[in-house]
């Protein structure tokens, strides 16, 4: 299934060209257009998932093995330090395209883009009943 208003799609399709490192059935990789670091790969799910929660667990794990093979080509290739893997789900976390895709960016110690977000301590009771609700919802008795 497409979104023919997509990009994504659109690039799947060959609408739109890209510069693809790997395809199979189900999932595409190409680099990012604009690049975090040389090396800055999408890894994409060929069908229109709009977020993780909606591809199929088989689809899922075809993609998480290509995410583990590109990943190890483009830190043996671009001799990378480290490597980010980021996926965003819906627009208040990030994310720009409605379409399932991982981002991986080749890392450097010296390459200046920094990752963090602030860390904080909640209280115990409130980790307590996020763990128990959390739990509770995928059926963790432990």
């Amino acid at each position: 299934m497409r979104d023919p208003n997509c990009i994504f799609c659109k690039i799947v399709a060959g609408e739109i060209p890209s510069k693809k490192i790997y395809e199979d059935e189900t999932t595409i990789a190409f680099l990012d257009i604009y690049p975090a670091n040389p090396g800055h790969t999408l890894v994409v799910a060929k069908d229109h998932f709009s977020t993780i929660l909606g591809i199929p667990e088989d689809n899922l794990y075809n993609l998480s093995k290509v995410l583990k093979k590109v990943a190890s080509s483009i830190r043996e290739s671009m001799n990378a330090e480290g490597l980010n893997i980021l996926q965003f789900n819906g627009s208040v976390a990030g994310q720009t395209i409605p379409h399932l895709h991982f981002h991986l960016i080749p890392r450097s110690k010296d390459d200046g883009l920094g990752f963090a977000w602030p860390h904080r301590q909640l209280p115990e009771e409130e980790m307590e009943a996020t763990r128990k609700k959390l739990a509770e919802k995928m059926g963790y008795r432990g």
